[in-house]
């Protein structure tokens, strides 16, 4: 084996990395730390050449294949094998007059935008500007414009992917529409991708910002008016709403320190007078410890989440729901009460053009959610996975009635439940256990045609250090 990784370093433009070598530990970091892959080997690719030769020297082997870009899939943990990160595949080109742009698989999100407001025109990006271009899109993407320009997902022109047969593909829906369709659902399941071909959409700006209310005293109040105000939106204004516990540390704007804060996100593409409306049912709620929402230029819609970016360790789950029922609320405040083990809790608004299938076809499904549902907490000290989990079932053993399924994209890190993920998978029961979590983010019948699919072009299982589709 070494010979042959050796080899194989010599063909490549980029890295090839054993552990014990120097940067092994840097190139397979994830964003979420919580989650460690062990790889056999590491091949930080350059290009598409390079993809092409670590899938062909894996499969000659039967080594399974792991991608990453940033790390912020949640991706279940791989051990052995041969993980692909792509960061290196770089590059934003953007035609003005066609209002696309093609995008390297290792860009974020941030120069998409940047690169995009220079022509007035925004890609559908989502909430943090450091999360990765590929992996957002082959899971869906719920854009900060979801509920008035549907998944970005739907606005995927072409793929440029290696396939487990080592051969660089150029996909659309019209010259292989099987893998356009599956690729787009299937995340990581049928290949590398290196670049891909989005549409871009004449947005220059927005009203939008946050609204942040002390989550000990007015959380119910502002959870139960968000609940009944979201349910009459028009799809120009996309929102969601979270608790959270502020740090009490000097990087925390000084309002937040130390508390519980409802976080209300509202993203409205109509004109400024026409969000003030909109956004005045909840300004009534009562006095805000910060207020940032205002008309602002698209290319600042970062500001609007305020995400960290800076890794962390972290463990929850996401289901979709048809409705926020008042046991769900319920069990929101519970979990997120001071004092307990920290949740961080978030409900995101879906409907509008989201529930609307795209021109050309693709996997996404559970199109008729009306709501997302997140929870996670922070993985440190006491706070282990065996603490935090008991506390997240609560709320959605909660939210159970009127839970359609999961989202992929957003499909906790269950790295020591992967199956063949090394000595700490469960074996058969968490096979299944995993097998029925992918199942849920899909409905049945394409779940059986990503099956099918999934035998014709990775009949090995090739790629199956993922949320894994079967072979059927």
């Amino acid at each position: 084996m070494d010979a042959a990784v050796d080899a194989l370093a010599a063909l490549l433009r980029g890295p090839v990395l054993r552990p014990g070598d120097a940067a092994y530990d840097v190139e397979r970091a994830t964003f979420n730390s919580a989650v460690t892959h062990r790889p056999a080997v590491l091949a930080g690719v350059a290009d598409a050449a390079d993809v092409s030769a670590v899938v062909a020297f894996a499969g000659a082997r039967g080594l399974p294949v792991a991608v990453q870009s940033t790390g912020h899939g949640q991706a279940l943990a791989s051990a052995d094998g041969v993980l692909v990160t792509t960061r290196r595949l770089r590059g934003v080109h953007v035609d003005p007059s066609a209002a696309t742009a093609w995008i390297g698989a290792g860009e974020r999100w941030g120069a998409v935008v940047a690169a995009a407001a220079e022509h007035g025109l925004a890609p559908l990006n989502g909430s943090a500007p450091h999360v990765g271009v590929v992996g957002y899109l082959l899971g869906g993407g719920i854009s900060l414009l979801a509920r008035s320009h549907g998944f970005a997902a739907d606005r995927v022109r072409a793929i440029e992917v290696v396939t487990p047969d080592a051969v660089l593909r150029r996909v659309t829906a019209t010259s292989e529409p099987d893998l356009y369709w599956a690729l787009l659902g299937g995340r990581d399941n049928f290949g590398v991708v290196t670049r891909v071909e989005v549409e871009l959409v004449p947005v220059t700006r927005l009203y939008g910002g946050g609204l942040y209310f002390d989550g000990a005293t007015q959380g119910e109040a502002v959870l139960r008016a968000y609940r009944d105000w979201s349910a009459g939106l028009p799809e120009a204004l996309t929102s969601s709403i979270a608790f959270f516990p502020a740090p009490d540390a000097p990087t925390v704007p000084e309002p937040l320190r130390g508390r519980l804060v409802a976080h209300v996100r509202v993203v409205h593409t109509g004109s400024a007078e026409e969000g003030e409306r909109l956004v005045e049912p909840l300004r009534a709620i009562g006095p805000r410890l910060i207020d940032t929402v205002a008309e602002m230029p698209y290319a600042a819609c970062a500001s609007i989440f305020n995400e960290p970016a800076h890794p962390m360790p972290y463990d929850g789950e996401t289901v979709l729901l048809s409705e926020l029922t008042p046991r769900t609320l319920e069990a929101i405040l519970d979990v997120t009460r001071p004092g307990g083990v920290p949740c961080i809790a978030e409900v995101r608004h879906l409907g509008g053009a989201l529930a609307r299938r795209g021109e050309a076809p693709n996997a996404i499904g559970l199109r008729d959610a009306a709501y997302l549902l997140g929870v996670l907490s922070p993985l440190r000290g006491p706070l282990t996975r065996d603490v935090v989990r008991p506390v997240h079932e609560r709320l959605l053993t909660a939210a159970a009635p009127v839970t359609v399924g999961r989202s992929l994209p957003f499909m906790g890190p269950s790295g020591e439940r992967a199956p063949g993920a090394g000595p700490e998978a469960g074996g058969e029961t968490a096979a299944d256990t995993a097998e029925e979590a992918v199942r849920s983010a899909y409905e049945a019948k394409d779940y059986a045609r990503l099956r099918a699919l999934k035998a014709t072009y990775d009949p090995h299982n090739l790629f199956r250090h993922n949320h894994n589709i079967r072979p059927a």
